[in-house]
């Protein structure tokens, strides 16, 4: 007698059931094996570190860590390296273990790199960055601007010790006779000559009457260590240069032997005495 076919059915039910619940956990836990694996990675480098900054003595370098993959939380630790001209040849330097570093004398002529250590709980990986250029001394510090003034000994300098933008200056002027009449037939000019807040001694002093032709114009003469230069002029046929004059006028110039005359730390300045009849 057959049995009654919803019965079969039944158990074939009850047992397909556990066999799919067996399946099912057991898939779980191969996935949950898989996906913790997956998650756990070490540090890998994508792109290299790299430093920026001027390779010169004095300057400061500092280093980028690159770009890394890997379990979270990372730590970077940095180690320069000296190396030679060519990048090769490295060591590491003592002590150097920030992003920053500040390039020192015993690096000229040498490059440097940096060696980046990243470190997960899943590993640790190294990286390096490409050399430097090469490293070059410290440039020389520019000259603080000169005023042109040499150092005065005792409230006098040397012509030679002035120079541009410094100038001579004529700042006093006097003449002897004091009183230049109609009938004064020589006299003597002189002029102080300064610069640098000293007197100079040295400068070449030039001097005619304005007019022409009024004195003879005397050779240039060389101011003294007081600054003060005396020239002699001897009267001509144009002096008064009118019936009518009252001042006697003098163009005088002074300034550095071999130096242009109107050029270098030359000065030129007009002065005037006083004529009576």
């Amino acid at each position: 007698m057959t049995r009654p076919l919803h019965k079969r059915s039944g158990k074939l039910t009850a047992l397909a059931i556990a066999a799919i619940s067996v399946l099912a956990v057991s898939a779980a836990a191969i996935l949950s094996s898989t996906g913790s694996a997956a998650s756990a990675a070490a540090p890998s480098n994508v792109s290299p570190p790299t430093i920026s900054g001027t390779a010169e003595v004095g300057k400061t370098l500092t280093a980028s860590k690159g770009t890394w993959t890997g379990t979270e939380p990372i730590g970077y630790r940095y180690q320069w390296r000296r190396c030679d001209s060519d990048g090769g040849s490295c060591s590491s330097i003592s002590g150097t273990d920030g992003a920053s570093y500040v390039l020192k004398t015993v690096d000229v002529d040498n490059t440097l790199r940096v060696t980046v250590t990243a470190t997960n709980g899943d590993g640790t990986r190294t990286s390096t960055s490409v050399p430097t250029a090469v490293v070059k001394a410290a440039a020389a510090p520019a000259p603080a601007p000169s005023n042109g003034c040499g150092k005065p000994t005792n409230g006098t300098i040397g012509v030679a010790d002035v120079s541009p933008p410094a100038r001579l200056l004529v700042d006093q002027a006097q003449v002897l006779p004091s009183t230049i009449t109609f009938g004064t037939d020589s006299l003597t000019a002189r002029f102080h000559v300064s610069a640098c807040s000293g007197s100079v001694q040295g400068a070449l002093v030039y001097v005619t009457a304005v007019p022409y032709n009024q004195f003879a114009i005397p050779n240039e003469a060389q101011t003294g260590a007081d600054g003060w230069v005396s020239l002699d002029l001897r009267r001509l046929g144009g002096f008064p240069a009118t019936q009518k004059q009252q001042l006697l006028v003098m163009f005088v110039r002074a300034r550095k032997a071999g130096e242009p005359t109107l050029a270098g730390i030359s000065t030129r300045r007009l002065v005037s005495f006083r004529v009576t009849r």
